[in-house]
């Protein structure tokens, strides 16, 4: 047996552990719940599962609460990922500009919130944004004389689950934006020091363009990860009020676990992973198209 051969062999053989994984607790999950999609199976129902073909995804598309979860997570998605991505990018460029020592220090207490579990930081958020005796209340009506009506109004919830959400999940998207920050050649903004380019010029015609294919990289994940929205929602609010705060991902879960309807559930899945997966691929195409043009 050849060597090359042999090596292949090898590698393969190092990859079948994760490959077993992969395909028994996500591939495969993934084809059944693709196929249970086509089925009426209703678990609190003794009729076994029927197959109907297209039924459950038209169900999905005319239902007015499946339309309600998912401009409530249209709304959560258009808010939170704009709002994360600048100040992620704001607070890496602020960190970048510290001494080297000093980085690491800011870097992991921006980071640190995201280590604790979402459940945590739920009830703690929750406690927070209580109207009566809430941590945020306590101060405004000391200093200011007013309560906001943080969960308990349908304008103010989605924006207060925005607000946790940017304590809790900033860090990651500032570390990312910080490895590419440190990837720029800094003789790039010397020259423009000497051309008398100030900071801010420096920044837009600097970084930014440079900067380009991680924000790329940053707003597709965030993008995904922010439709795949639930347990804010879930923690703090329960889907309210006036079930504004209901986002698709705690609808499937309402539905498949409270109601028991795996297949209506299942379709509702994949429906979310077709929005997830058109969106991602039209900010491919906009940014390929930008780059083609710039060329």
């Amino acid at each position: 047996m050849k060597q090359n051969t042999i090596n292949k062999l090898t590698g393969y053989g190092f990859m079948m552990p994760y490959l077993t994984l992969f395909i028994i607790f996500l591939i495969g999950p993934l084809i059944f719940g693709l196929g249970l999609s086509f089925y009426r199976w209703e678990m609190l129902s003794p009729a076994p599962p029927k197959f109907i073909g297209l039924e459950n995804y038209q169900e999905a598309l005319g239902h007015p609460y499946f339309r309600k979860a998912l401009w409530a997570t249209t709304r959560y998605v258009t808010m939170a990922v704009p709002i994360k991505i600048l100040l992620a990018l704001l607070i890496a460029a602020l960190i970048n500009t510290l001494r080297n020592s000093h980085q690491a220090i800011y870097r992991a207490a921006i980071f640190m919130p995201g280590m604790i579990t979402i459940s945590v930081a739920g009830i703690l958020w929750r406690w927070f944004y209580n109207n009566e005796f809430g941590l945020f209340n306590t101060y405004l009506m000391r200093f200011f004389d007013f309560r906001i009506p943080w969960i308990s109004d349908p304008n103010w919830a989605m924006k207060s689950i925005v607000l946790m959400t940017m304590w809790w999940s900033v860090g990651g998207t500032v570390l990312i934006l910080s490895a590419g920050l440190k990837q720029i050649p800094k003789r790039y903004y010397e020259a423009a020091s000497i051309d008398g380019a100030s900071g801010i010029r420096q920044f837009f015609y600097i970084t930014l363009p440079l900067l380009k294919p991680i924000l790329l990289l940053v707003t597709v994940l965030n993008v995904i990860g922010a439709f795949q929205v639930f347990g804010q929602t879930f923690m703090i609010t329960r889907g309210g009020p006036e079930l504004s705060t209901r986002v698709l991902v705690q609808y499937i879960y309402d539905t498949a676990f409270h109601y028991y309807r795996m297949g209506y559930g299942s379709a509702m899945s994949w429906l979310l992973f077709l929005i997830i997966a058109i969106f991602s691929i039209i900010q491919f195409r906009l940014y390929r198209g930008k780059q083609t043009n710039e060329n």
